[in-house]
């Protein structure tokens, strides 16, 4: 198991601005980010843009231009259990 943190995402399209301003205060290497539901609209963000991985869901890329950068890893529901499990640390923002 991995002592860095995976922060999962899960805020509305409204707070997930203020909810990523937050996440780059506590991020450091070796975390890990999966954006989940409208949380995904943001991946622009330029504090995303400075991460080397982001993790979505498959179900929830649909709502995005295609094709996706090269730092989006794509996850079915099986994988990102084995992601969560992972991690001593798993911490929702919403």
């Amino acid at each position: 198991m991995s002592n860095h943190t995976l922060y999962l995402i899960q805020s509305s399209y409204s707070a997930t601005a203020q909810i990523l301003e937050q996440l780059a205060q506590t991020y450091t290497m070796g975390d890990q980010v999966v954006l989940m539901g409208e949380a995904v609209l943001l991946l622009e963000h330029s504090f995303l843009q400075s991460l080397p991985k982001i993790h979505i869901l498959k179900n929830d890329a649909e709502l995005l231009v295609q094709p996706l950068p090269d730092q989006i890893k794509l996850l079915n529901y099986a994988d990102f259990a084995d992601l969560c499990l992972e991690f001593n640390r798993c911490i929702s923002m919403k």
